[in-house]
């Protein structure tokens, strides 16, 4: 999987829970092509970790954020 920090492809968190959306409905259906099921599953499986890390990344965000309010309050 390409660097999310480098790489202007990277679909955001909702754009990523589409195709993971999508690839869901094409694995469900019955005449699934096999050739492309290994390429399916392995766009499903980056696009969870991408999704994964943007997680982490907004809750490290929001618990500074709220680090720095919880500061700002014991000070003022």
């Amino acid at each position: 999987m390409a660097d999310p920090a480098t790489d202007d492809h990277t679909p955001g968190y909702a754009d990523a829970l589409d195709e993971l959306d999508t690839i869901l409905r094409e694995l469900e259906a019955s005449d699934v092509d096999v050739d492309r099921l290994a390429e399916r599953v392995t766009r499903a499986a980056e696009l969870i970790a991408l999704c994964r890390e943007k997680i982490t990344t907004a809750r490290v965000q929001i618990e500074r954020v709220t680090a720095d309010l919880d500061t700002t309050a014991d000070i003022g």
